[in-house]
């Protein structure tokens, strides 16, 4: 199964690129996975944020096929372990899907539309953090779990 990294936006901090480009690399041992930035909303005047949601929301479900398992970093989503997120990664790359998507929406979250195609939101801390250093710590833990599941010896619990 593929897994596609779907970020709103480029990555403006060159640290986080390389951290990102560096776990993407690790995690080709394991799997195919494919990072698409979708691009930013071009804001004229003083846009509202819920018509820049709307409109990053279109880009979204573009990007998105119909058989893609949807999953959302929200800070609403699910929280797990390293352990149980590795569990459910397992679950999830054996459904009859041809990809799993993991999308990192902008600043201002996720419009109604794309929550509601949603498969499954996922949390990585009751923290806030920015949506650019978001795409840096969830590479480490896809890389994380990954290694989990090939039993190989990266994470220590």
């Amino acid at each position: 199964m593929k897994l596609v990294l779907l970020l709103t936006g480029k990555t403006d901090q060159s640290w986080v690129r390389d951290g990102v480009a560096e776990y993407e690399k690790r995690i080709s041992r394991y799997t195919r996975l494919e990072i698409i930035t979708i691009p930013d909303v071009k804001v004229t005047g003083t846009l509202p944020a819920d018509r820049i949601m709307k409109k990053e929301a279109e880009k979204i479900l573009a990007a998105v096929k119909k058989d893609d398992l949807l999953v959302l970093l929200d800070e609403h989503g699910k929280g797990y372990s390293t352990l149980e997120m590795a569990g459910w990664l397992r679950t999830a790359m054996m459904l009859p899907k041809k990809r799993i998507v993991f999308v990192i929406g902008g600043p201002w979250g996720f419009d109604p539309s794309v929550t509601s195609r949603a498969d499954h939101l996922l949390s990585l801390s009751r923290l806030t953090f920015s949506h650019q250093v978001v795409r840096l710590l969830f590479a480490e833990q896809l890389y994380r779990v990954l290694s989990v599941n090939a039993g190989d010896p990266y994470h220590h619990e």
